[in-house]
C-alpha cells in the first residue's frame, strides 16, 4: 500500500472511530486505538508491519517529540511551588510502588514458571523484571491530556494530575536509562563496570537536559523576533525536530530533551507560550496517527505468547499507582479529590512506554529481552488504553473539574503585525517640569531614601523619584557620591561648596518642596559606599540609575552586591525617552508582586495626578473563574491600601507576557515592575521579564528588587 493511501485510511478510520466512541461517551483516544486494532494484523490487515516499521515510523518520532515538549509546559516552577509537596510525595510514591509491584510480580512469575529460554539465569529474569518495572512508571501524557482537553478540565486536581504525569515520565526515562546501562554491564567486569554504566547513563541524561535547554532558549529567542504565528510554528518545529534527531545521533534521550525544551520556555521570565499554542493546531492529526499506529502494533498472537504476564503487568501497575497516590496524598495532606481519584487517571499508558521499549531494539545487549518485553508491554498498554481514558474521564468528573458542557473559550487573536521598535536611549534624561503643587514635608522626618548621584545626566530624574518615595515614608531624600579615597581629598577640595557639588539634584528636590540631604563617601567599592551610607540611618529604599548607554558589567556588579546585601528595597531607574509619571503601568504575575510593589505604588499614587493601572497577567489556559478571582484579589488589595479611584485593575490571560506589556505600555508614561536579580546560568535559562520589557517598550521604568529577608 502507498504511504499516502495508508495515511488517508489511518486518519479517516481514527476520526470515524473517535466520533462513534463519543456517541457512547468513550474518549477519542480509545477510538483511535480501536481503529488501529481493526486495521492492523489482528483485524482486517490493511496496515502491514512493513508499513508501520519502515514508512510510518517517522510520524511516531514526531509525535513523541511533541508529547515530550508538551510535558515540559506543565513543569512551570511558579506553579510547582504551590503544589511541590503534593506532587513530590505523590509522584515518587506512585512511581516507587509501580516499579516495585511490577518488577516483583514479573520476576517471581517468570522465574518460577521458567518462561524464558533455556540457559537464562537469575539475573536475566531480574533484568527483564526491572526493565518492565521502569516502563511501568510512565503514564501516557497524550491520552490523559487529550481527555482533559476534551472535558475542558480546569482546577487544582487537573493541575496536580498533569504535574504528576510530567514527574512520572521524567522518572521513567531516567530510571530506564540507568537500569539499561546496568544490565548492559552485567557480567562484564562486575560492580566496577556496572558503576561505569550508571555514570554513563547519568552523563547521557545530563546531555539530554542540556540539549533541551539550548533548544528551548533558541525557540524562545526566535519567538521574540517572529510575530506571525505561522512563521513561529515553522521555525520552532524545525528546531524541536532537530533537537530530537541530534539527541538520537548522540545517544541521548529525545524525550528528556523535548521535556527540557518545553520546561525552559515556560519558565522564562517573559513566558512566551505562543509556540505551544501554535503547535495545538498542528498536533491533532499527528496524535491521531500515533494512536492508530499504536493500535496497529497490537497483535493477539503476540499476546498469546506473553501469556498472563501482560495481565499481571497491567494489574500490578494499576494497583501500585493507586496505592502510591493514596499514601503520597495522605502524607502530603492533599485535597480529598486528589487522594480518591488521581490514581485512576494515571492508568493510561502508551507513547512514552512504547518509545522506551523501542529503544531496546537498538541496544545489542538488550535485544535478547525484546521478544518478551514487547508482547508483555503491548498487552498491558492495550488494556491500559482501552480502560485508562475511560477511567481518566470518570476521575475528572468525580473531582468536579469537568466543564464539558461549557462553550469553548474564544480563540486568541492572531499575533501577526509589524514588530515594535526598541526605545532609543537619549544622551541625557529629559524631565517634564513639576507643575503639581509642591509637596509639604512632615514636621518630623525620620530616615532617608538614598539615591546614587554619579552622573549629571540622570541625577535630576533620580532625585524626583527618591523625593516622591521619601514623601510617602515621611523621610528625607539623600544624594550620595562614592569617591575613591585616593582622589577623595582632591575632589572635595575642588568642590569645597557641597551645595555646588549637588546643585542639579538639590534644585530638583527644592522645586518639588523638599530639602536635599547629601553625603560623600570615600570607598574604592561603589556598592560598599552606598551600603555604608544606607546603614548609617534608617533607609526605606535605595534608588540607582541605570547607565544611559546600555548595560555595563561594572554596573551589574554594583547592583548585584547592593541587592544581595541591602535590608530595604533597591529600585533601578531605567531612563528612556522623556521622564513623566502621570500614567503608570504596573504589570504583575501574582500576589507576591503586589506585596513587593505596595510602597512604590502607594508613593506614586498619592502624589499629584498620577493614575496607576495594575495589569495582572495570567496563563493563557486560565478560565473566567480564575480571572474573576484575580480581579477580586486586586480590588481587595486596593481597598486595603486605600488608593481609591486613582488605581484601576485589568486582568489578561495571555500567551505572551512581553507582547501584552509592551502593547499596554504605549498608553502609559512609566512602567513599574518587581524582579529578582539573577546571574550566570540562572539568568541565561530563565531571563528577566523586567529586563525584556525595558529593552522593548522605550519607556522610563522602575525595577524593584525586594531585600532577601522579604523574599519567599
Amino acid at each position: 500500500m502507498e504511504v499516502t493511501l495508508a495515511l488517508a485510511i489511518l486518519l479517516g478510520a481514527g476520526f470515524a472511530a473517535a466520533k462513534l466512541g463519543q456517541l457512547i461517551r468513550l474518549p477519542s483516544v480509545t477510538g483511535y486505538v480501536c481503529a488501529g486494532l481493526l486495521l492492523g494484523p489482528s483485524g482486517l490487515g490493511f496496515i502491514t508491519p512493513e508499513l508501520t516499521g519502515d514508512k510510518l515510523s517517522h510520524f511516531n518520532q514526531i509525535a513523541l517529540m511533541l508529547i515530550a515538549f508538551g510535558i515540559g509546559e506543565h513543569l512551570e516552577l511558579k506553579r510547582l511551588k504551590k503544589t511541590a509537596r503534593t506532587v513530590f510525595f505523590i509522584g515518587f510514591a506512585e512511581a516507587f510502588f509501580a516499579f516495585v509491584s511490577v518488577s516483583g510480580a514479573i520476576f517471581l512469575t517468570a522465574f518460577f514458571l521458567h518462561l524464558g529460554p533455556k540457559g537464562w539465569l537469575v539475573h536475566h529474569y531480574l533484568s527483564l523484571a526491572m526493565l518492565l518495572g521502569a516502563v511501568a512508571i510512565a503514564t501516557a501524557p497524550a491520552s490523559t491530556l487529550s481527555v482533559m482537553r476534551e472535558m475542558r478540565g480546569k482546577g487544582p486536581w487537573t493541575t496536580t494530575l498533569m504535574q504528576v504525569i510530567a514527574v512520572d515520565n521524567g522518572l521513567a526515562i531516567m530510571t530506564f536509562g540507568i537500569i539499561a546501562s546496568v544490565i548492559r554491564h552485567f557480567g562484564e567486569g562486575g560492580a566496577g563496570a556496572m558503576l561505569g554504566g550508571c555514570l554513563i547513563s547519568i552523563l547521557e541524561i545530563a546531555g539530554s537536559l542540556l540539549l533541551g535547554v539550548v533548544t528551548g532558549l533558541a525557540i524562545d529567542y526566535l519567538g521574540s523576533k517572529i510575530k506571525r504565528r505561522s512563521e513561529m510554528l515553522t521555525a520552532g518545529l524545525a528546531l524541536l525536530l532537530l533537537c530530537g534527531e541530534t539527541a538520537s545521533f548522540l545517544d541521548f534521550s529525545p524525550l528528556l530533551a523535548g521535556m527540557a525544551a518545553g520546561f525552559t520556555i515556560v519558565n522564562r521570565h517573559r513566558r512566551d507560550v505562543r509556540f505551544f499554542r501554535a503547535l495545538n493546531g498542528f498536533e491533532a492529526p499527528i496524535y491521531v496517527l500515533f494512536f492508530t499506529l499504536a493500535g496497529v502494533h497490537f497483535n493477539f498472537k503476540e499476546f498469546a505468547l506473553a501469556g498472563g504476564l501482560g495481565i499481571i503487568y497491567f494489574l500490578c501497575r494499576a494497583g501500585g499507582k493507586n496505592l502510591g497516590v493514596h499514601l503520597g496524598a495522605q502524607f502530603s495532606r492533599a485535597l480529598p479529590s486528589v487522594r480518591l481519584f488521581l490514581g485512576q487517571a494515571l492508568i493510561p499508558q502508551a507513547d512514552v512506554a512504547i518509545a522506551l521499549i523501542f529503544l531496546t531494539q537498538g541496544i545489542p545487549e538488550l535485544k535478547m529481552y525484546t521478544p518478551y518485553l514487547t508482547p508483555v508491554l503491548l498487552a498491558g498498554v492495550f488494556l491500559a488504553e482501552l480502560s485508562g481514558p475511560v477511567l481518566a474521564r470518570h476521575a475528572v468528573i468525580k473531582a468536579g473539574e469537568a466543564n464539558s458542557d461549557e462553550p469553548p473559550a474564544a480563540p486568541p487573536l492572531d499575533e501577526a503585525g509589524e514588530a515594535k521598535t526598541e526605545g532609543l536611549i537619549p544622551e541625557a534624561v529629559q524631565l517634564i517640569p513639576w507643575t503639581w503643587e509642591k509637596l509639604i514635608p512632615p514636621s518630623q522626618q525620620e530616615g532617608q531614601v538614598l539615591f546614587g548621584a554619579s552622573h549629571l545626566a540622570t541625577v535630576a530624574g533620580l532625585a524626583r523619584m527618591a523625593t516622591i518615595i521619601a514623601h510617602y515614608h515621611d523621610a528625607r531624600p539623600c544624594a550620595v557620591r562614592v569617591i575613591p579615597p585616593k582622589i577623595g581629598r582632591y575632589y572635595t577640595e575642588l568642590h569645597a561648596e557641597t551645595e555646588f557639588l549637588f546643585a542639579v539634584e538639590a534644585a530638583e528636590v527644592k522645586n518639588i518642596g523638599y530639602a536635599l540631604n547629601t553625603a560623600i563617601v570615600e570607598d574604592d567599592n561603589v556598592a560598599n559606599g552606598i551600603l555604608a551610607q544606607a546603614e548609617s540611618t534608617k533607609t526605606f529604599a535605595i534608588v540607582i540609575g541605570h547607565p544611559l548607554q546600555g548595560t555595563h558589567k561594572e554596573f551589574e556588579r554594583v547592583v548585584e552586591q547592593v541587592v544581595n546585601r541591602a535590608t530595604c528595597p533597591v529600585i533601578i531607574v531605567r531612563f528612556s525617552g522623556v521622564l513623566h509619571t502621570e500614567q503608570i503601568l504596573v504589570p504583575v504575575t501574582g500576589s507576591d508582586d503586589l506585596i513587593a510593589l505596595k510602597n512604590i505604588i502607594c508613593a506614586l499614587a498619592k502624589v499629584g495626578e498620577h493614575r496607576v493601572t495594575i495589569l495582572w497577567l495570567l496563563p493563557p489556559e486560565e478560565n473566567e473563574a480564575g480571572c474573576a478571582a484575580a480581579r477580586q484579589k486586586m480590588e481587595s488589595w486596593n481597598q486595603a491600601v486605600g488608593l481609591g479611584c486613582c488605581v484601576r485593575s485589568e486582568v489578561f490571560a495571555t500567551e505572551a507576557r512581553l507582547e501584552t506589556i509592551v502593547e499596554a505600555a504605549a498608553d502609559h508614561d512609566l512602567i513599574v515592575m518587581s524582579s529578582t536579580f539573577s546571574q550566570g546560568l540562572e539568568r541565561i535559562v530563565f531571563g528577566s521579564l523586567a529586563e525584556n520589557v525595558a529593552q522593548s517598550c522605550g519607556k522610563p521604568m522602575l525595577i524593584v528588587y525586594s531585600p532577601i529577608s522579604q523574599r519567599k
